[in-house]
């Protein structure tokens, strides 16, 4: 799986660093950063959770 992310459509709720921190980090206008693309097995589930609570839609994942 793969952890992505829209800089161009992200609020910077927080929602991702929130949900899947070892992923998503935000700089300092509060945009999210993907910290590391390749997602681990065990933040898999993370991942999707943070796609599914990103209230802008910035936040995505490839199988």
């Amino acid at each position: 799986m793969k952890a992505e992310a829209n800089r161009e459509v992200c609020i910077g709720a927080g929602m991702c660093v929130l949900t899947a921190p070892t992923c998503y980090d935000q700089d300092d206008d509060g945009t999210v950063v993907v910290l590391r693309a390749e997602v681990a097995p065990g933040d898999e589930q993370a991942v999707r959770d943070a796609a599914d609570s990103c209230p802008s839609g910035a936040i995505t994942f490839v199988e």
